[in-house]
């Protein structure tokens, strides 16, 4: 089975629909798609359901997918950066599913694991839990997180061989781990190819069983969203 395609939009192809529920990795700019997020803004898709820890920042990332409004419902835990997530929110023009960033890795891990909910602390007592079923363990009170299971998920990686196995560059690993193995469908953009057996076992981070499709993007921008710089005595 050949999972490499020519291109972002190639590996979209027949993928995705409006209405869908996707899931994009990444932690702020720290190893998003944004090839594939590109591609996706190019599709004209629209009312879409968004997992993602935040949502890019304006003009970049998911941001773009905002300024076109084909996002309709953002299931986030970081929503600062972007001024156009928030005009929309306050607006009443964009939907937002507030869920704290380890309960979001956790729903995300266990629709990967076949879980349909688990019960968690964080949150009782606040909006988080608004609607949801509460139940008493031990004489401590713990709400009900249902698991997500996306359509879609677009994922970056360092690293693939044509089997799909994955190598995550230091921190850019953050969600996307997660993310791809809750998708249904789980396409991948790297920075290399190798061939299959290239990669040492024990330094595969994602086996590549949950990955259906590759494309190539090997200049990625990897902006800085904060550059912070230690001031020099003296100078």
């Amino acid at each position: 089975m050949n999972k490499i395609y020519p291109s972002a939009a190639a590996a979209l192809e027949g993928l995705v629909a409006d209405g869908q529920l996707l899931a994009v990795g990444g932690f702020g700019l720290c190893g998003i798609p944004e090839a594939l997020i590109d591609a996706l803004r190019d599709t004209g898709v629209k009312n879409l359901s968004v997992i993602s820890n935040n949502a890019g920042v304006d003009g970049f990332g998911l941001g773009k997918l905002l300024e076109t409004r084909q996002i309709k419902k953002m299931i986030s835990s970081y929503v600062g950066e972007n001024k156009e997530f928030e005009r929309q929110y306050l607006a009443g023009e964009l939907e937002l599913e507030f869920t704290p960033q380890g309960t979001l890795a956790e729903k995300l891990r266990a629709g990967g694991a076949g879980i349909p909910a688990f019960f968690t602390k964080t949150g009782v007592g606040t909006m988080v839990a608004d609607g949801k079923e509460l139940r008493e363990f031990d004489g401590e009170t713990y709400v009900m997180e249902r698991a997500l299971n996306p359509a879609v998920s677009l994922v970056k990686a360092h690293r693939a061989d044509k089997s799909g196995n994955l190598q995550f560059r230091y921190t850019a690993r953050n969600f996307n781990p997660a993310v791809a193995m809750a998708g249904k469908v789980c396409v991948v953009e790297v920075e290399e190819i190798v061939e299959t057996g290239e990669m040492q076992p024990d330094a595969v981070h994602l086996p590549g069983i949950y990955v259906h499709r590759i494309v190539l993007n090997a200049t990625p921008e990897k902006r800085i969203e904060k550059r912070t710089i230690t001031a020099k005595q003296g100078v």
